[in-house]
């Protein structure tokens, strides 16, 4: 479980691919507290340490992994969102993000609002309760993030000067693919809705 909120925006090392697999070699500071088998979100991914070595660790990502997210459009020197695990003796600071990735979605504008930024994204709606809802919740490359304009195929998301600095969104421009986990919650109750008015 993570918090949506992104500690640091590490570059990418080096990609292996291995029969259908991608090994993703990291560098980042604190990689001397991480541990092998430590869960760690990459651009919203929950992802597993699988080695370490030096300052650099290394976490695979496979087939439907690779399938459902942008992780496999990652070259060295691409910036990825790095969280790791909430703690249960902490405070929430965003929402409850799983690392489970319910699809991409692509940047359509990016504007300038007076030292802000606001992110247009379109998707193609997977399933009837993936969605988003105004003022609600979203993670994007895995940043937890209030909506605005949400549409049925398209959300804003408004970004201030530090985000925009410490997470990979100074690197998202018109076209770039995201990763967008919805809200949990939201998706319960649409999914619960949905079976109720099917009966």
């Amino acid at each position: 479980m993570f918090s949506g909120i992104v500690e640091e925006a590490a570059p990418v090392v080096r990609v292996v691919k291995e029969k259908e697999n991608l090994h993703i070699t990291m560098k980042c500071s604190f990689t001397g507290e991480l541990k092998i088998d430590q869960s760690i979100s990459h651009n919203g991914v929950c992802l597993t340490v699988v080695s370490k070595e030096g300052d650099t660790y290394t976490v695979t990502a496979i087939k439907e992994t690779l399938e459902k997210t942008n992780l496999g459009l990652l070259k060295p020197g691409d910036k990825v969102n790095l969280e790791r695990s909430a703690r249960l003796d902490g405070r929430l600071d965003g929402h409850m993000v799983q690392g489970h990735i319910d699809q991409t979605a692509v940047c359509t504008d990016v504007s300038e609002a007076g030292g802000s930024w606001y992110f247009t994204f379109e998707y193609e709606p997977l399933q009837d309760d993936y969605m988003t809802v105004e003022k609600g919740s979203v993670a994007v490359n895995g940043v937890s993030l209030t909506v605005v304009n949400s549409q049925p195929r398209s959300f804003q998301v408004a970004i201030i000067p530090f985000t925009h600095e410490v997470t990979n969104f100074h690197q998202i421009k018109k076209g770039t693919v995201v990763n967008i986990e919805f809200d949990i919650l939201g998706k319960y109750i649409a999914r619960i809705v949905k079976q109720q008015l099917g009966k």
